[in-house]
Protein backbone atom coordinates (compact mmCIF):
# COMPACT_ATOMS: atom_id res chain seq x y z
CA UNK A 1 0.00 0.00 0.00
CA UNK A 2 1.50 3.29 -0.66
CA UNK A 3 2.50 5.92 1.73
CA UNK A 4 -0.72 8.01 -0.04
CA UNK A 5 -3.25 5.42 0.30
CA UNK A 6 -2.40 4.56 3.86
CA UNK A 7 -2.87 8.30 4.85
CA UNK A 8 -6.17 8.28 3.48
CA UNK A 9 -6.89 5.11 4.95
CA UNK A 10 -5.67 5.93 8.33
CA UNK A 11 -7.71 9.56 8.27
CA UNK A 12 -10.91 7.32 7.04
CA UNK A 13 -10.57 5.24 9.82
CA UNK A 14 -9.84 7.48 12.78
CA UNK A 15 -12.05 9.70 11.85
CA UNK A 16 -15.18 6.91 11.83
CA UNK A 17 -13.86 6.25 15.04
CA UNK A 18 -14.04 9.48 16.34
CA UNK A 19 -17.74 9.58 14.76
CA UNK A 20 -18.49 6.31 16.23
CA UNK A 21 -16.96 7.72 19.72
CA UNK A 22 -19.28 10.96 19.58
CA UNK A 23 -22.82 9.36 18.55
CA UNK A 24 -25.10 10.29 21.44
CA UNK A 25 -25.78 8.07 24.28
CA UNK A 26 -29.49 7.26 25.22
CA UNK A 27 -31.38 9.89 27.15
CA UNK A 28 -29.11 12.25 25.45
CA UNK A 29 -30.49 15.01 22.55
CA UNK A 30 -28.52 13.61 19.04
CA UNK A 31 -25.91 16.26 17.72
CA UNK A 32 -24.32 16.23 14.58
CA UNK A 33 -20.39 15.28 14.61
CA UNK A 34 -18.69 18.18 12.78
CA UNK A 35 -14.96 19.15 12.64
CA UNK A 36 -14.00 22.89 12.83
CA UNK A 37 -12.25 23.73 9.24
CA UNK A 38 -10.14 26.44 7.82
CA UNK A 39 -11.79 29.59 6.36
CA UNK A 40 -14.95 29.35 3.92
CA UNK A 41 -13.69 29.19 -0.10
CA UNK A 42 -14.17 31.89 -1.81
CA UNK A 43 -17.30 31.58 -4.42
CA UNK A 44 -16.25 30.89 -7.83
CA UNK A 45 -16.29 33.37 -10.09
CA UNK A 46 -19.62 32.89 -12.57
CA UNK A 47 -20.77 29.86 -10.40
CA UNK A 48 -24.05 27.91 -11.78
CA UNK A 49 -26.00 25.52 -10.53
CA UNK A 50 -25.50 23.29 -13.73
CA UNK A 51 -24.13 20.52 -11.91
CA UNK A 52 -26.95 20.01 -9.00
CA UNK A 53 -28.75 17.12 -9.23
CA UNK A 54 -32.14 17.65 -10.89
CA UNK A 55 -35.46 16.68 -9.92
CA UNK A 56 -35.16 13.37 -12.03
CA UNK A 57 -31.84 12.20 -10.85
CA UNK A 58 -33.60 12.65 -7.14
CA UNK A 59 -36.55 10.33 -8.25
CA UNK A 60 -35.80 7.64 -5.46
CA UNK A 61 -35.07 10.94 -2.56
CA UNK A 62 -38.27 13.09 -3.12
CA UNK A 63 -38.19 14.51 0.31
CA UNK A 64 -34.72 16.08 -0.96
CA UNK A 65 -36.65 17.38 -4.32
CA UNK A 66 -37.06 20.80 -2.02
CA UNK A 67 -33.72 21.26 -0.42
CA UNK A 68 -31.44 20.70 -4.34
CA UNK A 69 -34.12 23.28 -5.95
CA UNK A 70 -33.32 25.52 -3.05
CA UNK A 71 -29.65 25.15 -3.34
CA UNK A 72 -30.00 25.57 -7.08
CA UNK A 73 -31.52 29.18 -6.58
CA UNK A 74 -28.34 30.05 -4.95
CA UNK A 75 -25.50 28.93 -6.05
CA UNK A 76 -23.34 31.49 -5.55
CA UNK A 77 -23.88 31.88 -1.38
CA UNK A 78 -23.74 27.52 -1.48
CA UNK A 79 -20.43 28.03 -3.30
CA UNK A 80 -18.75 30.79 -0.70
CA UNK A 81 -20.00 28.33 2.59
CA UNK A 82 -16.69 24.93 3.73
CA UNK A 83 -18.79 22.22 4.20
CA UNK A 84 -18.37 20.97 8.06
CA UNK A 85 -19.12 16.91 7.66
CA UNK A 86 -16.01 16.38 6.70
CA UNK A 87 -16.83 16.08 2.92
CA UNK A 88 -14.62 18.33 2.02
CA UNK A 89 -11.10 16.27 2.26
CA UNK A 90 -13.20 14.32 -0.35
CA UNK A 91 -11.19 14.81 -3.79
CA UNK A 92 -13.25 17.11 -6.29
CA UNK A 93 -14.86 19.11 -3.06
CA UNK A 94 -14.77 22.79 -3.25
CA UNK A 95 -17.66 23.59 -1.15
CA UNK A 96 -20.83 22.61 0.90
CA UNK A 97 -22.12 23.37 -3.41
CA UNK A 98 -20.12 20.58 -3.85
CA UNK A 99 -21.71 18.12 -2.07
CA UNK A 100 -25.13 18.64 -3.67
CA UNK A 101 -23.45 18.07 -7.24
CA UNK A 102 -22.18 14.81 -8.86
CA UNK A 103 -22.10 11.89 -6.37
CA UNK A 104 -24.21 14.33 -3.72
CA UNK A 105 -23.23 13.50 -0.69
CA UNK A 106 -25.79 15.79 0.43
CA UNK A 107 -28.08 12.63 -0.49
CA UNK A 108 -26.75 11.00 2.42
CA UNK A 109 -25.50 13.17 4.81
CA UNK A 110 -27.55 15.07 7.32
CA UNK A 111 -25.02 17.71 8.44
CA UNK A 112 -24.81 19.17 4.64
CA UNK A 113 -28.33 19.25 4.54
CA UNK A 114 -29.11 20.86 7.18
CA UNK A 115 -26.18 23.31 6.72
CA UNK A 116 -28.33 23.90 3.03
CA UNK A 117 -31.25 24.46 5.20
CA UNK A 118 -29.73 26.91 7.57
CA UNK A 119 -28.03 29.28 4.45
CA UNK A 120 -31.23 29.06 2.46
CA UNK A 121 -33.48 30.41 5.24
CA UNK A 122 -30.51 33.23 5.93
CA UNK A 123 -30.13 34.03 2.25
CA UNK A 124 -33.80 34.68 2.27
CA UNK A 125 -33.73 36.45 5.37
CA UNK A 126 -31.35 39.22 3.27
CA UNK A 127 -28.11 38.22 5.28
CA UNK A 128 -24.81 38.86 3.95
CA UNK A 129 -22.31 36.06 2.65
CA UNK A 130 -20.58 36.75 5.92
CA UNK A 131 -23.98 36.82 8.01
CA UNK A 132 -24.29 33.40 6.40
CA UNK A 133 -20.51 32.37 7.74
CA UNK A 134 -20.65 33.26 10.84
CA UNK A 135 -23.79 31.69 11.49
CA UNK A 136 -22.59 27.91 9.84
CA UNK A 137 -19.39 28.58 12.00
CA UNK A 138 -21.20 29.64 15.47
CA UNK A 139 -23.66 26.31 14.71
CA UNK A 140 -21.19 23.83 13.36
CA UNK A 141 -17.86 24.85 14.43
Amino acid sequence: MSAMRRRHFLRGTVGGLGTLLSLPTLGRAATFPVRRRGPHPTPRPGITAARVLSREQLGESPKLIQLFDQVREIPEVVDGIGCRCGCDDLEGYYSLLSCYEGTAMARHCEVCQAQARLVHRLHKQKKTLDEIRTAIDEKYG
